[in-house]
């Protein structure tokens, strides 16, 4: 009686853990992790690389397989089992990614969200819209000033030669009242023709003046711009499109760029990431069967795509992806612009000092859920009214960047 009592509690906290949650941050924390890792091959209502999602919880023989397959989907192909066997041969024998690193709770919040799309049923396909984030403005700010000064100078100027024009006929009407003799009234009425304003010394100061703010400006601008390479888009090796993949395909960046969340630099994608997809994928994109095969031929040769290098900063700077990605939660779009519309990526921020700072200064700082600044919120609280700034926590400190 008491085993048998036992292995019912057993099987009743075994059924228990295995219900699909339906928190909100459970629904929320899957979506996340199936944007960064499964949305380059699957969608919950459509196929893609891999099969449609919805209602995979229903198919699969358990969700223990299931968590078995994500982990490691080749072991459970070749220990035969009939329905990864099925799936196997289904798509063209290619094998799906395995995540060894996930968790049993971050597999089961993925559920979670399939699960709750599954319910909502099919919405807006791929590529009918996207999310567009607005970064900081590109107006160069110096060049402004130099066109409102150069402006205000020219209307001081052109006000000088009014008030020269009335103070010369005031004089003319001064000097008509005297008596002078023919030949200093002819001095005085003398006509105004081209040749005379153009030996004028007013004359030629006018010019010189001109010439000089002019070129005052052109070389102001030109050091303003020493470093920047805002659009700069460089012919790469291989013609490949964001608008197709990030746009058309929705693959989220950090899919490809899998150093943004943890590491300094974002990484350029290993031609192994391209073949998860384009092992099956080989002909139909816009960018044509030639690019597809320039892929493949760099993986069997085994050596990389030397692709070229976009953004740039100096050396002396230092900026860490995972900081502004991981940590504040900013989006990929809001320094490098709406990149899902882009087939050629350019350089779209200016990347300066100034806009970075600019930044820093509009920036909330991205508190919630986080204890780290609990301690930081009550002290700014305490002392400034209003949000606190990236500025705030010593986001304008030279050595933060500059080290």
């Amino acid at each position: 009686m008491f085993l048998f009592v036992f292995t019912l509690i057993s099987v009743s906290f075994s059924a228990y853990s295995q219900e699909i949650p339906k928190e909100p941050a459970a629904i929320s924390a899957g979506k996340q992790i199936f944007d960064s890792n499964c949305k380059a091959c699957h969608r919950v209502h459509q196929k893609l690389v891999g099969p449609a999602l919805a209602g995979v919880y229903d198919r699969a023989p358990s969700i223990d397989w299931i968590k078995s397959f994500v982990k490691n989907s080749s072991a459970v192909i070749a220990s035969g089992d009939a329905y990864a066997v099925n799936l196997f041969n289904e798509y063209n024998k290619t094998t799906m990614t395995s995540f060894s690193s996930f968790k049993d709770q971050d597999i089961m919040n993925v559920l979670a969200y399939i699960q709750d799309e599954t319910i909502k049923g099919p919405g807006e396909q791929p590529g009918q819209k996207q999310k567009v984030v607005d970064g900081p403005k590109e107006e160069g700010v110096p060049a402004t000033y130099l066109n409102v000064l150069l402006v205000g100078m020219i209307v001081i100027l052109i006000l000088l030669v009014v008030i020269l024009a009335f103070l010369v006929s005031s004089l003319k009407r001064f000097l008509d009242q005297k008596a002078l003799t023919e030949e200093e009234k002819e001095v005085v009425h003398s006509p105004i023709t081209a040749g005379t304003i153009a030996s004028s010394r007013g004359f030629i100061f006018v010019v010189a003046f001109l010439v000089g703010a002019l070129g005052f400006k052109a070389v102001i601008n030109g050091l303003y711009s020493v470093g920047i390479q805002q659009g700069y888009a460089p012919k790469q090796p291989i013609a490949f499109s964001h608008k197709i993949h990030a746009g058309q395909y929705e693959i989220d960046c950090k899919y490809c760029h899998v150093g943004v969340m943890k590491g300094k630099s974002a990484t350029i994608p290993s031609v192994n990431i391209c073949m998860n997809c384009h092992n099956q994928i080989k002909s139909g994109t816009t960018t044509g069967e030639g690019e597809i095969a320039k892929i493949v031929r760099a993986y069997n040769e085994n050596r990389p795509i030397e692709w070229v290098r976009i953004h740039n900063l100096p050396d002396l700077a230092y900026f860490n992806h995972a900081q502004h990605v991981n940590v504040a939660g900013v989006e990929c779009q809001t320094c490098h612009g709406p990149v899902q519309e882009m087939d050629v990526v350019r350089q779209h921020s200016l990347l300066t000092m100034g806009w970075c700072i600019d930044c820093h200064r509009k920036t909330d700082v991205n508190t919630k859920g986080n204890a780290y600044y609990d301690k930081l919120v009550e002290l700014h609280n305490a002392k400034s009214k209003g949000n606190m700034k990236v500025e705030n926590i010593g986001g304008l400190e030279c050595s933060k960047c500059h080290y």
